[in-house]
């Protein structure tokens, strides 16, 4: 059974930086993809950046130059720059294999001075 759990939340001012993580227990091989989305109360869920296995990432959005995301085993990794008031949201880590989506239960970053 494969388990996702992130860290790294808090609260930063306006400008700065965070590194979110996420483990991955179980299974960790077999996913191919992984992502990190972000939600805001009142609002679905919004893709903040993707890799694939072979590396390739897609940043979206308002995290393009300024986030990074990256894999290495079974951990993922959200670097997060620059950051603005607007990036305030729960983040959640999500992963997905040939049959199966998992998610983690989340981690919140607020922006705020």
């Amino acid at each position: 059974q494969v388990q996702l759990v992130e860290s790294g939340g808090g609260l930063v001012q306006p400008g700065g930086s965070l590194r979110l993580s996420c483990t991955v227990s179980g299974a960790h091989d077999k996913i191919n993809i992984m992502d990190w989305y972000r939600q805001v109360p009142g609002k679905g869920r919004e893709l903040v950046a993707n890799i694939v296995n072979g590396g390739k990432r897609t940043h979206v959005g308002a995290a393009e130059g300024r986030f990074f995301i990256s894999r290495d085993e079974n951990m993922l990794y959200l670097q997060m720059n620059s950051l603005q008031p607007e990036d305030t949201a729960m983040y959640y880590c999500h992963g997905q294999d040939q049959f199966n989506h998992y998610w983690g239960q989340g981690t919140q970053v607020t922006v705020s001075s």
